[in-house]
């Protein structure tokens, strides 16, 4: 078989950065330099990532950011790819490298107790042990591991809201999950904070535990937030949960709704795929937003132009005044 030639990483860090619109020019520009993809977001609580490109690139720009005292901590998930999994860099400054609007939360003081995959592996199906999944909606409705707690929200911010379905488990021990971990470094800080005492995460998330210990019980796929859309992790006992939106037959096929508008993430089976003309209704198919649609079920923004080098000229113009 021959061998990949990319890397995809998968990153984040909760650290302070006191100027983060400089820090994001100069990373911007070193990803530009080093040829990555990718979205990239940088704040004063940290730097949450996920980037393609050449495995020496990939190489060297880890090599780079752990050598930054702020990021020495930080674990990148790395998987292999035969091309880029993004069509373009994106780096910005926000509030928050995850929204969640938890204004008294700091993963830096508090947060649920970190367990590794092996350990998660050894408690996950304990009596007194409950799995509460963090993420979207459309994320968990392809895959989530056997047993967990599932809830209906789109993004953190409403996890407050639903804070009464988790009641009944605050006498148990509560392990947050999500894709990388990111998420539940401020949910299991939240829950401590709503006065649940026995809280843990899942270190490194999903996609750690489908590295390290070959994503074991974790039933259907992983979606990730690339060209892949999803990715298989469980290597023991897989299994496909998710059912065709359409027809309602069992299929893991992840794609967006061919309408524009729509834009659905959801599973469609490939018989449907074809009848529909990649869309999740009637009305999407017969939608004068229709766009001409794929097998893949993927559409990746128009780029319009997009020139990456417009983000770093202030830094170039800096550099050459000083």
């Amino acid at each position: 078989m021959e061998e990949k030639k990319y890397y995809i990483l998968l990153y984040y860090c909760y650290t302070t950065i006191e100027n983060p619109e400089l820090f994001r020019e100069e990373h911007h520009q070193l990803c530009l330099d080093l040829n990555l993809l990718g979205r990239i977001i940088v704040a004063g609580e940290g730097l949450n990532g996920t980037v393609s490109g050449l495995k020496a690139d990939c190489q060297k720009y880890m090599d780079i950011v752990k050598a930054d005292p702020r990021f020495e901590t930080l674990e990148f998930k790395i998987d292999e790819s035969d091309e880029h999994a993004f069509q373009k860099l994106n780096v910005r400054a926000k509030d928050e490298i995850v929204n969640s609007d938890f204004e008294t939360v700091d993963p830096n003081k508090k947060t649920g107790i970190h367990l590794e995959p092996a350990e998660f592996k050894k408690l996950k199906d304990q009596e007194d042990v409950v799995l509460v999944d963090m993420r979207s909606n459309y994320e968990h409705s392809i895959g989530k591991f056997k047993g967990a707690i599932t809830l209906d929200i789109n993004n953190l911010r409403n996890l407050p809201e639903k804070m009464h379905e988790l009641e009944e488990f605050k006498n148990k021990k509560v392990i947050t999950y999500c894709t990388g971990g990111i998420k539940c470094e401020k949910a299991s800080a939240f829950l401590l904070e709503k006065g649940f005492e026995n809280v843990y995460q899942l270190h490194g998330g999903i996609i750690k535990y489908g590295i390290e210990e070959g994503g074991e019980d974790f039933e259907g796929k992983c979606y990730v937030f690339d060209n892949r859309v999803a990715v298989d992790v469980n290597k023991v006992n897989p299994k496909v949960i998710s059912k065709c939106y359409v027809c309602g037959t069992i299929s893991d096929h992840m794609v967006n709704c061919a309408d524009t508008v729509c834009n659905r993430h959801t599973a469609i089976c490939e018989s449907c795929m074809e009848k529909m003309e990649g869309c999740c209704s009637e009305e999407c198919k017969n939608s004068p937003t229709k766009r001409e649609w794929n097998m893949d079920g993927y559409y990746p923004k128009e780029l319009n132009g997009y020139n990456p080098y417009k983000d770093a000229k202030r830094l170039r113009k800096a550099e050459s005044q000083s």
